[in-house]
C-alpha cells in the first residue's frame, strides 16, 4: 500500500492554521549607498543651496580681498613681497568661505539638529562631509581668480602662470574646508563656532597676505601649521620669471598631504557629533 500523502492532505498540512500568524521573511533592507553616488548627490545639493544664498558672501570675499591688496600698493612696491600679497589675497577667498562660512553651516547645522537628517540617510559620513567641502570649495573659484587677476594687473606681475591655480584652489580650499568643518562640528555651540571661524579666517589673512620676512619668529611658526600657507607658497613662487616648479610641487604636495589629514579630522567629528 502506497505511503504517499494524497494530494487534499499536502493541502491540508500546507493551508495555515486559523488562529496562527503566518510566518513571513523579513523583508531585506536596502543596499547602503555607495561612496561616490553618495558624494556627488550631497556635492549637487550643496552646491544648489550655496549658488543662491552665497553669491552676495562671495561678492564680500572678492572685494575684502581686493581691497587690501589696494591698501597694501601704498606699502609695497614690488618684488617677493608684492607676489606674497596678491597670493595671499587670492587664498583669503578660499578661507572666508571654505573656512569660515563652512564652520558657520555646520556649528548651526549641529545646534538645530540637521544632522539627525543626515544621519538618517544610507551614505557614508565622508560623503557628507566631503560634499560639503567641495561646494564650498567649488563656489571660490571666481572670486580667487578675478582676486589673482586683480592682483597681477595692479602689482605689474606676469600671469603666464596663473594655471597655477588650477591645482591650488583645490588643494587649499580641501585643507580649508576640513579645518572649517572640524571647528564647527567640535564646538559645543553654534557661537563657538562662529567665533572659530572668523578668526581662522584672521589668521589666514595675517599670516597669509603680510610676507613672511616682515614676520617674527614665533608667528612665522604658527604661518607655517596654517593649512592654506602651502597654497599660498605655490602661487607666489609662480608669479617669478622661471619658477622653481620642484619646490612649488613640493608646496602642493604637502597642500595636499593637509587636506587629506584635516577631511578626516573633519569627518571624524561628524560621526562624534551625530552619535551624540
Amino acid at each position: 500500500m502506497s505511503t504517499a500523502p494524497t494530494e487534499s492532505a499536502k493541502a491540508r498540512t500546507s493551508a495555515v492554521r486559523p488562529g496562527r500568524p503566518s510566518r513571513t521573511a523579513p523583508a531585506a533592507l536596502a543596499p547602503r549607498a555607495r561612496m561616490l553616488p553618495s558624494l556627488a548627490a550631497v556635492y549637487r545639493a550643496q552646491l544648489s543651496r550655496a549658488r543662491v544664498a552665497r553669491i552676495p558672501l562671495l561678492f564680500v570675499a572678492t572685494f575684502q580681498s581686493v581691497g587690501i591688496m589696494v591698501l597694501m600698493r601704498g606699502v609695497v612696491d614690488g618684488g617677493a613681497e608684492a607676489r606674497a600679497v596678491v597670493a595671499g589675497s587670492s587664498v583669503l577667498v578660499v578661507a572666508f568661505v571654505a573656512l569660515n562660512l563652512l564652520a558657520q553651516y555646520f556649528g548651526r547645522l549641529r545646534a538645530d539638529g540637521g544632522l539627525d537628517h543626515y544621519a538618517t540617510l544610507p551614505v557614508p559620513p565622508a560623503a557628507v562631509v566631503l560634499g560639503a567641502a567641495g561646494a564650498y570649495a567649488s563656489f571660490t573659484v571666481p572670486g580667487t581668480i578675478v582676486t589673482a587677476v586683480a592682483g597681477s594687473a595692479l602689482f605689474g606681475l606676469p600671469m603666464t602662470h596663473l594655471w597655477v591655480l588650477v591645482a591650488v584652489i583645490p588643494l587649499s580650499g580641501a585643507a580649508l574646508s576640513g579645518l572649517g568643518a572640524a571647528l564647527g562640528l567640535l564646538a559645543p555651540r553654534q557661537e563657538l563656532a562662529t567665533l572659530l571661524g572668523q578668526l581662522g579666517m584672521s589668521a589666514a589673512l595675517l599670516l597669509g597676505v603680510l610676507p613672511a620676512e616682515r614676520l617674527p619668529g614665533p608667528v612665522g611658526w604658527a604661518r607655517d601649521l596654517l593649512p592654506s600657507t602651502y597654497g599660498v607658497e605655490a602661487l607666489s613662487r609662480s608669479f617669478d620669471t622661471h619658477p622653481d616648479w620642484a619646490v612649488v610641487g613640493l608646496d602642493l604636495a604637502v597642500c595636499a598631504a593637509v587636506g587629506v589629514l584635516s577631511l578626516a579630522v573633519a569627518t571624524w567629528a561628524y560621526r562624534r557629533a551625530a552619535v551624540r
